[in-house]
């Protein structure tokens, strides 16, 4: 069937935001209401949260509907030069911050050949369900919390349903392009190298990982499976778990000399107006590691 026979016409501005416009009137008109008068402005807080995350969830689906279906006006060719000629319409659920919305768009395929969507790359859709943003969002609480709070505040601070299965999921792809980044970032001759900050330094820190027994490194695995512990229900004072892994971080960035003066450094032992100029200069070209499964000696080298 042909993409003309499939495609929908294209949704104006005005109808394609409509429900977004009405979701606001009707807000407005809950806010007004004789009953809402009598909240208290926590209530009204929870309230306007909840009704305004729905607000943007539909500003985002009417301008991605507005978008739609995203045909290409020249050919469609994939990386090898085929030709894609049978259009046919897709429809895809995006799970973002502000909630699950669908993106609508036309897909370009061919006998055994695999679609292709412009929108898609228009809109830089990744493959998976869960919008960047999530991700984003995913991996920064998952660096100070467990993977079942990162569920639950996900759930409390966004629109999002993100099992934990798949944060721990999303945590790893935010990461798996951490080798690519940084080498992208290396100078690419001796002499740009030169170019920056003629101090080297070099910085490390190590913390003990609670662990399961099994992924404890050999030694310390023996040294936990030996250990008789002194008391039955509490450790004895000085008593060590054996349970820990050493899980390090280090860096490593040039930087130029930061002169300093007498009246600067007695600046800073009391500033003026409780304000402290900044530092300069700045690290240059910094590199950061962090690992659990290698041991220290390993990431710092």
């Amino acid at each position: 069937m042909s993409a003309l026979a499939l495609a929908r016409p294209q949704p104006t501005a005005t109808s394609a935001y409509l429900p977004a416009q009405q979701k606001f009137n009707q807000l407005l008109t809950q806010l007004r209401a004789e009953q809402t008068q009598q909240l208290t402005h926590s209530e009204l807080e929870t309230m306007i949260e909840a009704e305004g995350r729905e607000l943007l969830r539909l500003l985002l689906q009417g301008h991605l509907d507005e978008r739609a279906p995203g045909t290409s006006i020249a050919p469609v060719v994939d990386a090898i030069g085929r030709a894609r000629t049978h259009l046919r319409m897709h429809s895809r659920q995006l799970e973002t911050v502000l909630g699950t919305v669908s993106v609508t768009r036309t897909g370009y395929g061919g006998r055994g050949l695999e679609g292709l969507y412009p929108l898609d790359a228009a809109l830089n859709l990744p493959p998976e369900r869960y919008s960047h943003t999530l991700r984003r969002r995913a991996a920064e609480r998952a660096a100070q919390i467990s993977f079942d709070e990162v569920v639950i505040s996900l759930a409390q601070t966004t629109g999002a349903r993100v099992p934990k299965r798949q944060a721990e999921q999303l945590v790893r792809r935010a990461a798996q392009d951490f080798d690519a980044f940084y080498e992208s970032r290396r100078a690419a001759t001796a002499a740009e190298a030169r170019t920056t900050g003629s101090i080297l330094v070099l910085s490390s820190d190590g913390k003990g990982v609670p662990m399961r027994r099994a992924d404890l490194r050999e030694a310390t695995r023996q040294l936990a499976t030996a250990r008789q512990h002194k008391l039955a229900h509490r450790r004895s004072r000085g008593e060590k778990t054996g349970i820990k892994r050493m899980g390090t971080v280090a860096a490593v960035y040039t930087t130029e000399p930061f002169n300093r003066t007498a009246e600067g450094i007695l600046a800073e032992l009391r500033p003026e107006e409780g304000v402290i100029a900044p530092r300069h200069p700045r690290p240059e070209g910094k590199r950061v590691w962090a690992s659990v499964e290698h041991p220290p000696q390993a990431v710092i080298r």
